[in-house]
């Protein structure tokens, strides 16, 4: 392979010496490193004290890792297929003791070299009355010292096929120096000197020298904080500038008046007062449609909080100004609702709403069309079916998209190039979103939440039982019953399982039916695999209280209301994540009895399944629901990050970083206060950066 290629930060990690084309793809697939940059970027997730070297016999049961220097005086390999071994003696001058490699023995006994002093580095373990270290790391004593390897010794996650090839902590990092000084010379500055000396942080390049290979753990926090900051101080300034673009750059259509409409249903309609929160997100959101911007503005609200009256009144400020609106929902079944909630709160207004899902028909879906396109219709509630190429509106203003995470961003451009002007967006979402998170997965957004209940509201019972305790569960479903309650019983299947061992929703059909004969008690069955009209009928009957007990799968998370309901059962609750039990559980809970919620597992679980069930049953907070939610599972998939054009992160996380993340909002939001465009000269190190950052992406900031 030719060496004359410049180097740079961008080289293929196969030209790095020590890897090749194998390790390459390995790098790749399995830590995802492509470049030379990629790999110093792989940063050490602990350091171990390597100061210090013991002896063989003072090897004691206590002794955890320990680090040696001898001579390796032979290497075999024992065994054959799948059951080989690569065995190697180590003599430190006084006693020997066997290396054991149980994987990659082939590849590793070509490296290993005899009867010169190494270093070898690992966990002592007694087998047959003797000591043996398996898988040590092993290093030539002579390129230890060349490193300064005693003292702090970086630490690197790999992975058992990594390993395999010699790429272990130790190995990888060989990699990371030899990387790291091949393009030390092109890694430039990416923050301003003010920045670096106001929170008192080393040079990028000093960081990547420190964090790789400190003398103190203080000198490796300095460029580990450093490191992490820079990548959140970029995202930051993109969701800001993003945010600017959008709520100061992008026109909006002014809506100045506050009407007819929207007097005649607080004066008229609300149903009861607006709750302290509800008051203050309708103040934000008419500061914002005031403005001659366009408004972009998330509504974070628990279960039940209120967030549909919200978007109502903010649609009938939109109908008094002249124009439509729509309230876009991801399922049909959450549509559906929608519609029957605003329709009822609206009563005999003159205000016509209508439903556009996939279900409507071909002859009543032209009507629909017709009005929308002549301005006849006023609110508009549908699916996916609202961007079909044959939706055309007279005058869109505001677009509420409910859930907007389970919508790509492209389906919803195709929603805002429905109007001449961009209309106000309003966000909702039923799931908690920890601050860290709403500053980048919304960080783009304004942010509104209401954290108060309606009153009236009880807090929902929430208790754990296993199986042992299911007669007691039982009985209690009977008591609610026979109290005029009706009951939800969710399983996590439709049918059985060959792998997983738990409750499908047919079998829990057969076993209620059998303790709950019918006629006598009334039993309802829901299911993603049913039709949409079988579904409705049932989720109908269940709603008019002609049946008791509705048996369910995950269907019922989002767009059922019935007050009457009081329980909800939660069958193999170890299989469900945080937010889903919690949304299952505010079906309950939406009138004026008390309400309960019993989380059903088998006798043995994880560790991380108790304490997603201790949490339900020590708080009904969303937000701090979502925080530990978020703990368990990582940001990823929380709220569809995924799908927000955000920069990556390869340093930096979410959770652990959160003060960091705190910190860099609030200096990238002064270093734009100050300087928008980021023109004056202190600034020109992060325009240039940020650009680079940038170049390529498409700008969906434009449409939320």
């Amino acid at each position: 392979m030719s060496n004359t290629r410049p180097n740079s930060l961008t080289t293929s990690i196969t030209y790095l010496k020590g890897v090749g084309p194998k390790r390459a793809e390995l790098l790749q697939v399995e830590l995802g490193v492509f470049t030379f940059f990629d790999l110093i970027q792989h940063l050490p997730f602990r350091y171990e004290d390597r100061s210090k070297f013991y002896k063989i016999s003072e090897i004691t049961a206590d002794t955890t890792s320990i680090q040696l220097v001898g001579k390796i005086r032979s290497k075999k390999m024992l065994g054959a297929g799948r059951h080989s071994r690569l065995v190697a003696i180590f003599d430190d001058g006084k006693k020997k003791m066997e290396l054991v490699w149980f994987k990659g023995g082939k590849w590793i006994q070509s490296s290993l070299p005899l009867d010169i002093n190494v270093v070898i580095y690992g966990r002592p373990q007694n087998f047959k009355g003797k000591w043996n270290i398996a898988h040590p790391e092993v290093e030539r004593a002579d390129q230890f010292e060349s490193r300064g390897g005693g003292g702090l010794h970086p630490v690197y996650s790999s992975t058992e096929k990594l390993t395999s090839r010699g790429l272990h902590s130790s190995g990888l990092g060989r990699l990371i120096r030899v990387a790291l000084s091949e393009v030390r010379r092109e890694i430039e500055e990416t923050m301003g000197e003010e920045i670096l000396k106001e929170l008192k942080m080393p040079g990028r390049l000093e960081a990547f020298d420190l964090v790789h290979s400190p003398k103190t753990l203080q000198e490796a926090d300095s460029a580990l904080k450093r490191l992490r900051f820079e990548e959140l101080l970029y995202l930051q300034l993109t969701l800001l500038k993003q945010k600017h673009s959008v709520t100061v750059n992008m026109e909006g259509v002014r809506f100045e008046e506050v009407g007819d409409k929207f007097n005649e249903f607080y004066n008229e309609k609300l149903p009861f007062e607006l709750t302290g929160a509800q008051k203050r997100v309708m103040k934000e959101i008419r500061a914002d449609l005031n403005t001659g911007a366009h408004m972009n503005r998330l509504l974070q609200g628990d279960v039940g909080s209120g967030k549909t009256i919200v978007a109502l009144m903010t649609a009938l400020l939109a109908i008094d100004n002249g124009f439509q609106a729509c309230i876009m929902a991801p399922t049909e079944l959450l549509a559906n609702q929608h519609f029957k909630g605003v329709t009822e709160l609206l009563g005999e207004m003159d205000v016509r709403v209508e439903l556009l899902t996939g279900s409507v028909s071909k002859s009543a879906r032209k009507p629909i069309l017709e009005g929308l396109e002549s301005g006849d219709v006023d609110v508009i509630i549908g699916t996916h079916a609202l961007i079909e190429p044959a939706v055309k509106f007279a005058n869109l203003g505001l677009a509420v998209i409910d859930e907007q995470h389970k919508f790509g961003v492209a389906q919803r451009s195709k929603l805002w190039a429905k109007a001449t002007i961009s209309p106000h967006v309003l966000v909702m979402t039923a799931t908690p979103i920890p601050r860290t998170l709403a500053m980048t997965a919304y960080g783009d957004l304004d942010c509104s939440v209401l954290d108060e209940m309606p009153p009236g509201r009880k807090d929902i019972k929430t208790v754990h039982r296993t199986d042992s305790g299911r007669l007691g569960v039982n009985d209690f479903i009977e008591k609610q019953i026979s109290d005029g309650r009706q009951v939800y019983v969710v399983y996590p299947l439709i049918e059985e399982s060959a792998t997983l061992d738990h409750k499908d929703l047919m079998d829990g059909y057969d076993s209620l039916t059998r303790r709950f004969p019918l006629p006598e008690f009334k039993i309802g069955v829901v299911h993603g695999r049913m039709k949409a009209e079988d579904k409705e009928f049932e989720m109908q009957r269940f709603a008019k209280g002609e049946t008791s007990i509705l048996i369910a799968t995950t269907v019922i998370e989002v767009g059922v209301n019935v007050p009457n309901a009081t329980l909800m059962i939660i069958e193999s609750a170890e299989r469900f994540g945080l937010s889903q039990m919690h949304q299952l559980r505010g079906r309950v809970g939406r009138g004026g009895e008390q309400s309960y919620c019993v989380l059903m597992t088998k006798d043995e679980f994880s560790k991380e399944a108790r304490r997603r069930l201790e949490t339900m049953c020590r708080t009904n907070d969303g937000f701090e629901i979502a925080e530990v939610d978020m703990d368990i599972r990582g940001p990823g998939d929380v709220t569809g990050t995924q799908q927000s054009g955000i920069p990556d992160l390869q340093m930096a996380d979410i959770m652990r970083d959160r003060d960091l993340m705190i910190t860099a909002r609030y200096i990238a939001g002064n270093i734009l206060e100050e300087d928008p465009q980021l023109e004056l000269a202190k600034h020109q190190i992060l325009k240039i950066n940020l650009d680079r950052i940038l170049e390529g992406r498409p700008n969906w900031s434009r449409i939320s």
